[in-house]
């Protein structure tokens, strides 16, 4: 599955991950691969990122928390999220 996290000011992330949580308004959910279209507005919290390498760009590296070589994190305040056909955009504030 691909994810690609987009901010107003850049693009923080672009890769193959395993799995995605996010903070949906409506509380967590995760999503695996061949997970089901899904549209949903994000609330303030934490994105938890499982992907087999991570190749984060120099100038939006600080912004990811590593737990482990396989799984990081980003806050958001805000935002929105659309899946279809294995591709994940957030578009985080």
């Amino acid at each position: 599955m691909i994810l690609e996290i987009v901010s107003p000011e850049a693009k923080l992330f672009s890769g193959e991950i395993t799995s995605v949580s996010v903070p949906g308004v409506d509380g967590r959910f995760q999503m695996l691969n061949n997970h089901a279209p899904i549209v949903s507005l994000l609330q303030k919290g934490t994105v938890n990122i499982t992907a087999p390498s991570f190749n984060l760009d120099e100038e939006t590296a600080s912004l990811f928390t590593k737990i482990n070589d396989q799984n990081y994190t980003l806050e958001i305040n805000s935002g929105t999220l659309e899946l279809k056909n294995n591709k994940v955009i957030v578009l985080a504030d």
